[in-house]
């Protein structure tokens, strides 16, 4: 018998935490910014700078920043395959962070964010004409 089947993987999560810790939470989603990124990490479970940059419309600088402002909260955790960066959600925070995103899961503005990640990865050749121009916002 293996130790999986003895020893099942559980789910790590946050059962407590310090006063500390509770102040980075509240203050990460005090920011608009850190919240659109923190619900689309939530949503696709892992993304490169790249793609954040080009959904939110934010420069390299403005992604990179925030995305080290989760991370030294302690939320967001990276990988490195390559070149690539691919920030995902600390699994031990993933629950609580589930049920906080899930109170605004119909906010315009993430749905929106949402949406154009789709139409992205679904058609990388307009992914790489938006990176040209800038200009374009997804549907309306």
């Amino acid at each position: 018998m293996s130790n999986k089947l003895l020893f099942p993987k559980q789910q790590m999560r946050l059962k407590h935490f310090t006063v500390a810790f509770g102040q980075q939470l509240f203050k990460s989603l005090g920011d608009e910014s850190r919240v659109r990124i923190l619900h689309l990490l939530w949503r696709n479970q892992e993304m490169v700078v790249a793609d954040l940059e080009q959904v939110l419309d934010f420069t390299q600088t403005k992604t990179s920043r925030q995305l080290s402002y989760l991370k030294n909260a302690g939320l967001v955790n990276m990988r490195r395959l390559d070149n690539w960066m691919y920030y995902f959600l600390k699994e031990e925070a993933t629950e609580l962070l589930q049920e906080l995103l899930g109170f605004m899961e119909k906010d315009p503005q993430l749905l929106r964010d949402q949406q154009v990640y789709q139409t992205l990865w679904s058609n990388r050749e307009l992914a790489a004409y938006k990176l040209q121009n800038r200009h374009w916002h997804g549907p309306s």
